[in-house]
């Protein structure tokens, strides 16, 4: 059986109101020390960001959303954040903002392939159920 390794991971939220503080779960950011490993995942509902502030531009948050997979994997492409070490981009994708793209709060959980934990917690956190 293969060792399970401990993980951090974030909630990614979109807020179209800061002021409301109302927000729609929009991705996993996931740090496992043990795999070097940094990932992300994001899939906005589009619908539910229309029911939530009609009139917001779902394609400006599409952008930025995408920067944040960027980030996890690291290099130029990503900018000055993505030559930081794994550990410290993670800190600064989850560290507290007040602005459309936000996260919750680093949470913790054990898993054999993060990529697999990732997968997990979209469909249970950000994705709509399944019928």
């Amino acid at each position: 059986m293969p060792a399970r390794s401990s993980f951090d991971y974030a909630i990614i939220r979109v807020v179209p109101r800061v002021e409301r503080e109302e927000f729609i779960n929009a991705g996993v950011i996931l740090y496992c020390l043990t795999h070097r490993f940094l990932g992300a995942r994001v899939e906005l509902d589009t619908r539910r960001l229309e029911a939530l502030a009609p009139g917001t531009d779902p394609e400006t948050i599409l952008h930025h959303l995408a920067s944040i997979p960027r980030v996890c994997a690291g290099g130029r492409a990503a900018g000055p954040v993505g030559q930081l070490p794994q550990k410290e981009r993670f800190h600064w994708l989850v560290a507290p903002r007040s602005t459309m793209i936000q996260t919750g709060p680093v949470h913790s959980g054990l898993c054999e392939d993060p990529a697999q934990a990732i997968e997990h917690l979209m469909r249970r956190m950000v994705l709509p159920p399944s019928p």
